[in-house]
């Protein structure tokens, strides 16, 4: 089971080919299983990026989450207490962005393996991550 990045998460909806060859295949082998994972996390950073003009999407922001709400193989998971006491006890040395941070500890509390193009993340012996 695996759990996408933001940027992992909004390129296999909407341009696929961003990701990596090993990213895709982990992707698709993981939604014939029903095991891809979304921090809600990355739903507030998609929201910031589009507001900060950073992102562009090919509808409203609001139906594009709602469209993969609804997507039978997506499976959003809410930040808990146990995901935010984890995202500040992680060991060294990850980064402080809180986001990526929260992502982490998702990936940590639940298992999986995290899907990101982020070395900083790559390089988190911490979790099992992969590009």
């Amino acid at each position: 089971m695996i759990l996408l990045d933001t940027h992992a998460w909004i390129w296999y909806l909407s341009n696929p080919e961003l990701l990596s060859d090993r990213a895709r295949e982990a992707v698709d082998a993981a939604k014939k299983d029903g095991g891809i994972h979304v921090s809600c996390i990355s739903t507030w950073e998609l929201f910031l990026l589009v507001k900060k003009g950073k992102l562009v999407l090919t509808q409203d922001e609001t139906a594009w989450v709602h469209r993969a709400e609804g997507l039978s193989f997506l499976k959003f998971v809410p930040v808990d207490n146990e995901i935010a006491r984890l995202s500040v006890q992680l060991p060294p040395p990850l980064h402080d962005d809180p986001a990526d941070r929260i992502i982490a500890a998702t990936a940590r509390a639940l298992g999986l393996t995290l899907i990101t193009k982020d070395e900083r993340l790559l390089n988190y012996s911490h979790i099992a991550s992969l590009w």
